[in-house]
């Protein structure tokens, strides 16, 4: 892992049949749907910092989280290299409420909005969904399309 890898969270809250995703309305990915999350401070442990994100973008706590990926991203533009843990929660106290960075949503999984998402999410969401641990490497060239993609479930993320 290079100095220069960003860690970040993901969460996904997935009450079958439906999945809680926000539309991203302001910084990086705005204009788009996706889970909750963001980055991990200094000195903080990675769930930590994906329950935490998730109560700052929408107003709900969650307090058990799954890890079911970890995927690698990297952006040819600019060298960007992203290494996101993604999360599936089932419970949390609260309402989801709209944020300065999030609307959030609830979607039915055979109509979640793949084609305003990123583009990578089509890859992982079906793992995601069946509750299988994945694992991959995605690189995004010029306006965030996919070049190349390694993703493939596992049995173990350690």
């Amino acid at each position: 892992m290079s100095g220069d890898m960003k860690l970040l969270t993901l969460v996904v809250v997935h009450q079958h049949p439906k999945v809680l995703l926000a539309m991203k309305k302001r910084g990086f990915g705005a204009g788009r749907w996706n889970g909750f999350g963001g980055k991990v401070n200094q000195g903080e442990e990675i769930e930590e910092a994906a329950k935490r994100e998730i109560s700052e973008e929408s107003g709900i706590e969650v307090e058990n989280l799954e890890k079911l990926g970890i995927l690698n991203f990297e952006f040819k533009v600019d060298g960007k290299l992203l290494q996101v843990h993604i999360f599936k929660a089932r419970d949390y106290r609260g309402e989801p409420k709209e944020t300065e960075e999030m609307n959030p949503k609830w979607f039915f999984v055979d109509e979640i909005p793949f084609m305003e998402m990123w583009a990578a999410d089509k890859f992982w969401i079906p793992l995601f969904l069946k509750d299988r641990k994945f694992k991959g490497k995605i690189l995004f060239g010029e306006g965030d399309v996919v070049l190349e993609k390694n993703v493939e479930e596992v049995s173990s993320l350690t």
